[in-house]
């Protein structure tokens, strides 16, 4: 005979109803505060004076329209070196154990601990001061600090850590058995990385890159510092709404505001996309994946044999 065990005496499964709803609608109260509001007025500040005048801020304006194509090359130009260092730099930690792995996975952080100005102003003095590499540059005519490369680098600096930190967990938790497997069917190192590897941390790679790619686009501290901010010829997106707005330029920089903030909503709607779906993956039960794999994995692997014997 079973015997009920008296309610008072029950463990406690989850917290009381109103612990529950005192905490939700804190944090709702809170986002809605200091997320949901700021991004609304943006809009609303953007759109205040009409479409036209907001059409007319963002194509209108020579130095605007310059600022967003500078801002772009800028993004893909540290988010294309970002990518090699960051997928290197955790294959190397995931793969291997050598002396100073510590070392470099300290400096990988260091983006993150350093604030953007001060790391905008050590470029300055390495590229500008006459005490380190400043003569040479003058000298071959190089510019850097107040030009494109200036801007690529502080910006890549900034935005280092975010593909390398995305990969290490994804190449550790992966683990070498694949690799292995396909290196004694014969495949090479660049067989191995673009068959077997990349498949494998695809999803980490995206998420990394959009991330990487979400922060160059918004960076202001470092890029501020080494640009010089001129009008037309250094400006970025972030910039350009500062000068705007110091200018009292209060739509036209809004406009331009919103430009970044809709870049940004769309970042974080392909990053929920990509979760979800990485999500789907990892629940599929081996059953589900059992088909696939079969009629897959022997074409892999004899197209991994046939190149490896080529």
């Amino acid at each position: 005979m079973r015997h009920e065990v008296p309610s008072r005496l029950r463990p406690q499964r989850e917290d009381p109803l109103w612990v529950r709803v005192s905490l939700t609608a804190t944090a709702t109260a809170i986002l809605g505060l200091l997320v949901a509001v700021p991004v609304a007025n943006v809009f609303y500040q953007a759109f205040a004076e009409g479409l036209k005048v907001y059409w007319d801020s963002l194509t209108g304006d020579p130095a605007t329209l310059h600022a967003m194509g500078l801002t772009l090359v800028v993004a893909l130009s540290a988010v294309a070196l970002n990518l090699v260092f960051g997928v290197a730099a955790a294959w190397a930690i995931a793969r291997f154990r050598f002396p100073g792995r510590t070392l470099l996975l300290t400096l990988i952080d260091v983006p993150f601990s350093v604030s953007p100005v001060v790391a905008g102003l050590v470029f300055v003095l390495l590229f500008a001061a006459p005490e380190f590499f400043g003569p040479w540059f003058r000298e071959h005519h190089i510019r850097v600090i107040g030009g494109t490369s200036g801007l690529i680098l502080a910006t890549a600096f900034v935005t280092l850590p975010f593909i390398a930190r995305e990969l290490i967990p994804v190449l550790e938790a992966v683990g070498p058995e694949e690799e292995l497997a396909a290196a004694s069917l014969g495949a090479n190192g660049w067989q191995i990385f673009w068959r077997v590897t990349l498949p494998n941390i695809k999803w980490g790679l995206l998420y990394g890159v959009i991330l990487c790619n979400a922060r160059a686009m918004g960076e202001f501290g470092a890029v501020r510092v080494v640009s010089g901010n001129i009008e037309g010829q250094s400006q970025t997106l972030p910039l350009r709404v500062n000068m705007l707005f110091q200018d009292s330029k209060t739509a036209q920089s809004f406009a331009v505001a919103s430009l970044l903030t809709f870049l940004a909503l769309v970042t974080l709607l392909v990053k929920v996309t990509l979760e979800r779906r990485a999500g789907a993956k990892a629940m599929m039960g081996p059953q589900e994946l059992a088909p696939e794999a079969g009629v897959d994995q022997p074409v892999a692997n004899q197209s991994l044999m046939g190149h490896g014997q080529s």
